[in-house]
């Protein structure tokens, strides 16, 4: 029972709906996507991602393939590499299945089986599944809402990587990345990261406009992510209470049975009274956790995007005004004007 999750919940999770791919009236150009079904296995979850279109450089109007995370990734670096987008706010992509701390409680809570009673276990094992199929419903929304807004692009829409993500029906053959490659990203991020601060200190926007937005996302960006962190925080908290109320229901039902019958019938009220209460708190977590917590990270992701647009901006403005610097020095040397000149025209 404790080799995973997955043989837990074979009928939860190994097969999740959204129930959106139904018949919907199609209006002109349209292109809607979403994901009708989601399998979890055991180090991946495969999702089916349905399409409905009459765009004409479709070949149907209606297919679905199925794609694993690393995809939706290759997807998100084929947007974020392309300089022709440059220019907009390219949607985050989505996080990592990470089902990891659900089979680990799952773990522990199979080897400490023998020192609980068989309803308490019962009780835990009906929290860690609750769990685990909450943080996979939030794994297939969180894929879902990154195709929604590329499809809803004006023009992330027509891109040709995002049509062949939709349509290949083979497997794409992407891999996730290997050490060095990863030390490489890391490297270009810490490159990033360091010209950023640079710029920030030394290079000003010549748009005012750009200028407050880049401050009021600095701002927003910190108060979104010390809300998240509370909520967080919040979240845990609620989690442990409803934990707790598990050990009293289960503590109270055997002084019931201790003490005989006629403190039984009231324990057992009582111990059922907690039952429900942990019911109802442990439902208040997950929601706190899928509404308000996910939502504020996405927040901070959706943020980050925008961080990034105003940095490419300023990458080409100091582009732009030591490109002007170089041409001035060589008209003022009077050598290399016209290869300086087209080099500036680019």
């Amino acid at each position: 029972m404790m080799e995973g999750m997955e043989e837990v919940l074979p009928s939860e999770t190994n097969g999740i709906k959204s129930g959106k791919s139904d018949a919907v009236d199609l209006g002109e150009n349209a292109l809607q996507v979403d994901i009708s079904d989601a399998l979890s296995e055991r180090e991946k979850v495969k999702f089916t991602v349905h399409t409905k279109t009459n765009l004409p450089e479709y070949c149907k109007q209606d297919f679905s393939v199925v794609r694993q995370h690393e995809e939706f990734i290759w997807l998100h670096d084929r947007f974020d590499e392309n300089e022709d987008y440059a220019g907009f706010i390219i949607p985050p992509p989505p996080p990592r299945p990470d089902f990891d701390a659900s089979r680990e409680k799952l773990q522990k809570l199979g080897e400490g089986e023998g020192n609980m009673t068989n309803e308490e276990f019962k009780k835990m094992k009906q929290e860690l599944e609750a769990e685990y199929l909450a943080i996979f419903k939030k794994t297939v929304a969180m894929h879902e809402v990154f195709l929604t807004r590329l499809a809803h692009h004006p023009v992330f829409r027509k891109d040709n990587n995002f049509k062949v993500f939709l349509e290949y029906e083979q497997d794409l053959s992407v891999r996730s990345k290997n050490k060095k490659e990863k030390m490489e990203g890391f490297i270009r991020s810490f490159n990033k990261s360091t010209d950023e601060m640079l710029l920030s200190a030394t290079q000003k926007d010549v748009d005012e406009y750009f200028e407050k937005e880049k401050g009021f996302l600095l701002e927003y960006f910190t108060a979104i992510k010390d809300s998240c962190f509370k909520a967080d925080k919040m979240t845990v908290a609620h989690k442990s209470v409803a934990d707790c109320y598990i050990q009293l229901s289960s503590g109270l039902c055997q002084l019931g049975t201790i003490e005989g019958p006629r403190l039984e019938k009231f324990v057992i009220k009582v111990a059922d009274c907690f039952e429900k209460v942990r019911k109802v708190e442990g439902r208040l977590s997950s929601d706190e956790d899928l509404k308000l917590s996910d939502t504020l990270r996405y927040y901070m992701r959706d943020c980050t995007a925008a961080k990034n647009l105003l940095y490419r901006r300023l990458r080409c403005l100091a582009n732009y005004e030591q490109a002007n610097k170089n041409l001035d020095r060589a008209r003022a040397k009077n050598r290399d004007v016209h290869a300086l000149k087209s080099l500036h025209s680019r």
